[in-house]
């Protein structure tokens, strides 16, 4: 799917996203009023550049069980949730957007993601009676915000969560289902939306030596009293003995600036002025329709909670996501 174009990138003011969302459109010229509609529980995101994998067999819950994060031993059909795979050392490697449907175990992950995660999990096969396959060529993402009255088609699964529905289309549908269901937002708006949200991503807030601890992914995406799985031993001894030495932070930015940080771009103490010392990176930066720009960050634990802070050269306002 390196060279995938979205079919809604044909419809009308369609520009089309960077990196890592290639492959769909950034907005469809109006990045305010697409935020608008999402908010009010109107339209669609296309995110049909998104990874899909299926599990199937007798034993895809109790096998995913030892190897995730989550506890899903006993998921239930249509219940939603977020899963981490880790290294042996407890840094984040894949995430796992879940849903069962009964016989099968969907998820949505990252753009170009999917190759690596099936080989790390057929290698963990053994003797259980479990499939993995890779379902991108086949089937379509698209995100219906929270309020959304529009209907999937019959037998699509949908992926059901407080801030909308995931569901996983056909991708032969993906024109008609936006062209009933539209109007087609484009990620932007959905990004400053997740930032709004506080919710991470791989990739953008995660870097090498990210453990769950520092992004609030404990809350959603690791169940901290089930059996073993790989990087278990970082997750408890951190839990009970520690603190992370980074964390997520969502920011205010100064809206008189022209420019929005890009991801990297460092954050100091606004005290230290722009040579100071660097204290963390903005992660994901966006225009939000009510609230301006905004920003999350990834930053030194210990970086006092109420201290005004720059990202790079733009003042900043702390909003805690993980506590200190």
């Amino acid at each position: 799917m390196s060279s995938y174009a979205s079919p809604l990138l044909d419809l009308p003011g369609a520009v089309a996203a960077r990196e890592p969302d290639v492959g769909v459109a950034a907005h469809y010229g109006d990045l305010f009023k697409e935020q608008r509609a999402l908010a009010r529980g109107e339209g669609l995101v296309d995110l049909s550049h998104r990874d899909v994998v299926s599990v199937t067999g007798a034993d895809r819950l109790s096998w995913l069980h030892l190897l995730i994060t989550q506890h899903v031993e006993g998921l239930a059909p249509g219940q939603a949730t977020e899963a981490l795979i880790l290294s042996a050392k407890g840094h984040i490697e894949h995430v796992l957007y879940l849903v069962d449907d009964g016989e099968t175990t969907w998820a949505h992950t990252e753009p170009g993601a999917a190759g690596a995660l099936i080989a790390y999990l057929e290698s963990m096969r053994f003797f259980y009676r479990v499939e993995v396959a890779d379902r991108t060529e086949e089937f379509a993402l698209v995100y219906l915000p929270a309020g959304s009255i529009a209907e999937p088609p019959a037998g699509a699964v949908v992926r059901e969560t407080p801030h909308g529905r995931d569901v996983f289309l056909p991708r032969a549908a993906l024109p008609g289902f936006a062209a009933e269901h539209g109007p087609a937002a484009g990620v932007l708006a959905y990004e400053a939306l997740r930032v709004e949200g506080h919710r991470p991503r791989l990739g953008l807030e995660t870097d090498h030596r990210t453990i769950p601890h520092e992004l609030g992914w404990l809350e959603r995406a690791v169940h901290l009293h089930k059996g073993c799985y790989r990087g278990q031993e970082t997750v408890a001894r951190v839990e009970n003995l520690g603190k992370p030495p980074r964390r997520l932070v969502f920011l205010h930015l100064d809206g008189s600036e022209v420019t929005l940080p890009e991801p990297g771009a460092p954050v100091r103490l606004a005290a230290d002025g722009p040579e100071g010392r660097q204290l963390g990176r903005i992660t994901t930066s966006a225009r939000h329709h009510e609230l301006g720009p905004i920003a999350l960050a990834v930053i030194k634990r210990n970086v006092p909670a109420d201290a005004p802070l720059l990202a790079e050269a733009t003042p900043a306002a702390q909003e805690l996501i993980v506590e200190p």
